[in-house]
């Protein structure tokens, strides 16, 4: 038995995961410091959670392009809220603001590639109606 796993919906799913961590956290746990927790600013969680969400991204969003659709669109999308994910975490004071762009860019850069890979597979000889 083959397990297909759906990279766009492991994308979204990191990058709420990241927007909870940074704007969840810190309102619904401050007490977490207290228990010598800190993974509030924590700086290789935080970079971790950047990486592995390039790392989805990237491929599932390449392994589309080139295998189904060949649209820049969901590149794009990715590509401008990964650079404001990266971005709040040099300019602290714009932190949640640069957090919500991000998801927000990121998870539709996943999304229309999902619409455009099935689609693609829709109109696929090879589909299965």
């Amino acid at each position: 038995m083959k397990i297909k796993l759906n990279w766009d919906g492991v994308g979204i799913l990191t990058s709420v995961i990241c927007a909870i961590h940074c704007g969840l956290l810190p309102i619904v746990l401050p007490v977490l410091p207290l228990f010598g927790v800190n993974i509030v600013h924590n700086l290789f969680f935080e970079w971790g959670m950047i990486v592995l969400a390039f790392l989805v991204g990237l491929y599932s969003l390449l392994h589309s392009f080139y295998k189904h659709h060949r649209s820049f669109t969901p590149l794009s999308f990715f590509s401008v809220g990964f650079i404001f994910l990266v971005a709040k975490q040099f300019f602290q004071e714009y932190e949640y603001f640069l957090l919500v762009l991000a998801v927000f860019l990121i998870i539709t850069g996943h999304y229309i590639n999902y619409k455009y890979s099935y689609r693609h597979k829709c109109d696929s000889p090879h589909h299965k109606h």
